[in-house]
């Protein structure tokens, strides 16, 4: 790691150290959602749901989210989009992956649409080609930590900054010169106040979701696309995974529900930042 990089983080730790000492009970009970893990396999269509209210937010670690969203930067976790109407916020975890990510944009193209893809650290190193592919479609990254851990809200500040900042550098130095990061998403929704607030600190938004596709469990397609269109509602942001293992049925979910999405009126925006 260069000193350059050395004296950022260091700089970032420093400034959430101070705050470390007033902040209330890192853990992991209360996370948005436990997920990761492979995927695999096929499976057949489902009919969606017709919209009907605002995103419900899911409270993590005390956070009380107002309708709409909150304002950028903060240190409270986002659930929605920015827009109205008919939208919805696509975003993918666990890559980016030199086999799913290609094929996921391949798809995206194919429907306009666009999605957030967040990125863990050293996956980013690896395939840094996907990673300029993602920005030239126009998608947008966030910080997705070093080393996935869902425990990390336990660890002390100077490796919870590791985790977010180092991550940050590693797509950043991946997709090149100008490279933007824009949230950052705790592994298994392992939020806590201390690692928002390392977020915050380095210019990342904190990350939700509302919809869990519950890919990572490798339920079949069918089951899938019930999970999203139960839980869809619009400015929903819905979490699904481009790596992490085989991602055939998220890719086989994401065929079909990126059309009736389409027939629905939706379009596809980015989370709040």
């Amino acid at each position: 790691m260069s000193r350059r990089t050395n004296i950022r983080i260091a700089l970032a730790g420093a400034m959430v150290a101070a705050m470390a000492a007033t902040l209330v009970g890192c853990g992991s009970g209360g996370r948005v959602q436990a997920g990761e893990s492979a995927a695999g396999g096929s499976g057949a269509s489902g009919t969606a749901a017709q919209p009907s209210a605002a995103p419900t937010a899911k409270s993590t670690s005390g956070d009380n989210v107002p309708p709409g969203g909150t304002a950028a930067v903060s240190p409270l976790i986002e659930y929605t989009t920015g827009a109205t109407g008919h939208v919805v916020a696509l975003t993918f975890d666990d890559g980016p992956s030199a086999v799913w990510t290609p094929r996921i944009l391949a798809l995206l193209a194919e429907y306009h649409a666009h999605a957030t893809f967040c990125e863990i650290g050293p996956n980013a190193t690896a395939a840094p080609a996907v990673v300029k592919a993602i920005l030239a479609a126009g998608d947008r990254l966030c910080d997705h930590s070093v080393s996935h851990n869902e425990t990390m809200s336990t660890w002390s500040v100077q490796r919870q900054t590791y985790e977010i900042a180092g991550a940050k550098k590693m797509i950043e130095d991946a997709g090149g010169p100008g490279t933007q990061v824009d949230w950052f998403r705790a592994p298994g929704g392992d939020f806590c106040p201390l690692n928002r607030h390392i977020s915050v600190a380095n210019g990342l938004r904190p990350l939700g979701w509302t919809v869990d596709s519950e890919d990572w469990k490798r339920p079949g397609v069918p089951r899938i696309l019930a999970t999203i269109h139960k839980e869809l509602v619009p400015g929903a942001i819905i979490l699904m995974h481009d790596g992490g293992g085989d991602r055939s049925q998220t890719l086989a979910a994401l065929r079909q529900l990126l059309p009736e999405l389409v027939s629905q009126g939706y379009s596809f925006e980015f989370p709040v930042k």
